[in-house]
């Protein structure tokens, strides 16, 4: 799909799990297949290349390390962006709020957003999808019915990343797919 200037639309996927080869990063990595094969230009950001730091643990933002400041322009430059975070106690990672807590409208108003959640238990992530789609409303951005929870995550994936549950894969790339349809409409009107 392509905005109205002819440039594709681009999707990125903010990964709230730090963990090499997590479930979290191959289910993105599908739900980003979806988007690409919706004709979207995607990547998938890692935030443990960032260099962030804690809001508010740094007194004057200009002191803020270079990587906050990327990572807020790849995600402000988006038309559409992917929030993927394994659940731990109940609700989205840490890691994925202290991003989200450096960025602000500017990133996310009006933006197209798809949430996907891992578990390592039979329930999914419900409550993180639920707390994300929560975020993803206090933001301003538009948040897509569809969204995505991998239980028992640890079993989920084969070596390559791949789900077991072409069921679960399909409705991953699904995620992606809407975020990318959503974005190329929202940016035609």
């Amino acid at each position: 799909m392509e905005r109205p200037n002819n440039s594709p639309i681009y999707v990125v996927a903010i990964c709230g799990s730090l963990r090499s080869g997590s479930s979290t990063h191959a289910a993105l990595q599908i739900a980003l297949s979806g988007a690409k094969d919706a004709g979207a230009e995607v990547e998938l950001l890692q935030l443990g290349a960032y260099d962030l730091v804690f809001q508010g643990s740094v007194a004057n933002e200009a002191d803020y390390p270079a990587g906050v400041f990327k990572l807020r322009e790849k995600v402000k430059r988006a038309d559409g962006i992917l929030l993927g975070s394994p659940e731990y106690h109940g609700s989205f990672s840490g890691v994925l709020k202290s991003a989200l807590d450096l960025m602000g409208f500017d990133e996310f108003e009006n933006k197209v957003v798809g949430l996907i959640g891992v578990s390592g238990g039979r329930m999914g992530a419900a409550n993180a999808l639920s707390m994300l789609r929560t975020v993803g409303t206090a933001l301003h951005a538009w948040v897509v019915p569809k969204d995505a929870s991998i239980p028992n995550s640890s079993n989920a994936f084969d070596a390559e990343g791949n789900l077991h549950d072409a069921e679960l894969t399909a409705r991953l790339k699904a995620v992606g797919q809407q975020v990318t349809e959503f974005a190329a409409l929202r940016n035609s009107a």
